[in-house]
């Protein structure tokens, strides 16, 4: 197949192009290396199944070619990357969706948005079930990405009730692992740099707030599944295991034997408290789990910014 992967070069896409390089297809990478990164895709680039284009999918996009498939990955994910600059992040989710969702319909392709667990806000229910409507705060400074997704999954089940486009929505939660930068501003990568630097690891808050994180190989499993499967309604791709950001941190001490401190910073405006999948859904219906556990990759990842500092 033909398959076009926006945010192709940022940490996630870089490694869904390999893997579906690798399955037999063609890829086409367009990023406007905002987050994402040239390095992330260097050893692809030779590779006559890889084609890069660089674009901001907020502008439309105009393809000679026939596309398959279309993954939506183009929009800065990291508190510091989408509060930068607000707005833009907004007009990736509305105007940069509207757009892929009309090259979809233009070409017939399946097209699978990239969603997030943060649609969820601050929850109220815990795990999180894709039945829950969410906790957030339309406007506070996490809105443009929060709300932006949020409104990216009207947009998809729009397109798909009035022009039968056909959709898959990922609700990815905390996913880690290499090819994240190294000023990714996200708790795994914070932590392992830090460490690794010898400077005092950031807790926000008393270190109680919990995240489940998911390697990326296994999202990647879990993104390719979900494109192939028939499941048309959102689906949380995410590692149900539940740490504490003082595990995180005491874990990546001990794996690095770094000589950092912890030090305990005030709580940014609408930090969620707790954050856990339920995958009973993606377990049921596309066969799939995490199979990674957080210290093998730990591992792997801290491997990775010890190479990258």
């Amino acid at each position: 197949m033909k398959i076009l992967i926006t945010g192709g070069a940022g940490f996630i896409g870089s490694h869904l192009c390999e893997f579906l390089i690798n399955k037999g297809n063609q890829v086409i990478c367009v990023d406007n290396l905002f987050t994402g990164s040239k390095q992330n895709i260097s050893h692809l680039i030779a590779n006559p199944n890889f084609k890069f284009i660089p674009h901001d999918i907020i502008n439309p996009l105009h393809l000679q070619e026939h596309i398959d498939q279309v993954y939506n990955l183009a929009c800065p994910a990291s508190p510091i990357h989408y509060q930068y600059n607000a707005i833009r992040t907004i007009k990736a989710n509305t105007l940069g969706v509207i757009n892929m969702l009309g090259l979809a319909k233009l070409h017939k392709a399946r097209i699978l948005q990239a969603s997030t667990s943060e649609i969820y806000g601050d929850p109220l229910e815990h795990p999180q079930k894709e039945s829950y409507r969410g906790h957030v705060n339309p406007i506070g400074p996490r809105a443009c990405y929060d709300e932006g997704k949020r409104v990216a999954e009207t947009l998809f089940l729009d397109y798909h009730r009035q022009h039968n486009v056909d959709i898959r929505i990922a609700r990815i939660f905390n996913t880690y692992g290499p090819n994240m930068a190294v000023n990714d501003g996200r708790v795994v990568s914070n932590f392992i740099v830090q460490s690794l630097k010898n400077e005092d690891i950031t807790i926000y808050g008393d270190g109680s707030r919990t995240r489940s994180f998911c390697y990326v190989n296994d999202l990647i499993e879990g993104l390719y599944l979900l494109m192939n499967s028939d499941i048309k309604s959102p689906v949380n791709l995410g590692n149900p295991g539940e740490f504490t950001m003082l595990e995180l941190a005491q874990k990546i001490l001990a794996k690095t034997g770094s000589k950092s401190n912890i030090i305990y910073k005030p709580i940014p405006e609408d930090d969620p408290q707790k954050r856990r999948p339920d995958i009973s859904l993606a377990k049921a219906k596309l066969n799939w789990e995490p199979s990674i556990a957080l210290d093998i990759g730990l591992e792997h990842t801290i491997e990775y910014f010890k190479r990258n500092i």
